[in-house]
């Protein structure tokens, strides 16, 4: 139990957005892979679904009544694990093959070789942790206005 849900029940909420992080950074990977140019595969963006993922949860945890502030913190984090988890698997195919992919090009690793294992823990610590906790203070931002703007739903009769 994480705050009183199952994790089950997190990714049910969030099966939309997490399926769209996932064919999205899979379809990302795999088109860099087959050699299409990164200035093509930029367009499909694991981070603007992030951000989505943040306003959405931001919203919708409180008019459907799945929760509050503490249920948001989960919902970032399985987004941004599961993001960041395909962008390591591309950095670390990079380092194995020797060869640039569109997560470890210069132009999306700070200007320098991103085939690092420095790289790699980058995105594990602060895409994951630093991320999550950033993305759960913009949710919970978020929350706060929709709680001033939107009614709640009345509790379901059993």
């Amino acid at each position: 139990m994480i705050f009183g849900k199952k994790l089950s029940e997190y990714v049910r909420f969030q099966r939309v957005i997490l399926g769209l992080i996932l064919v999205v950074g899979l379809a990302k990977l795999a088109l860099s892979l087959a050699g299409m140019p990164n200035s093509t595969t930029k367009w499909l963006s694991i981070t603007v679904l992030t951000i989505v993922g943040v306003f959405y949860y931001g919203v919708r945890v409180r008019t459907t009544g799945f929760g509050s502030y503490k249920q948001l913190l989960p919902l970032i984090f399985n987004q941004n694990v599961l993001a960041h988890a395909i962008i390591v698997i591309g950095i670390v195919i990079g380092i194995v093959t020797g060869h640039d992919n569109v997560f470890t090009a210069p132009e999306y690793s700070g200007g320098g070789d991103g085939k690092t294992w420095l790289h790699v823990g980058a995105h594990v610590v602060l895409g994951m942790i630093v991320g999550s906790l950033l993305g759960w203070l913009i949710a919970s931002i978020v929350m706060w206005v929709t709680k001033r703007v939107a009614r709640r739903p009345a509790p379901a009769v059993a």
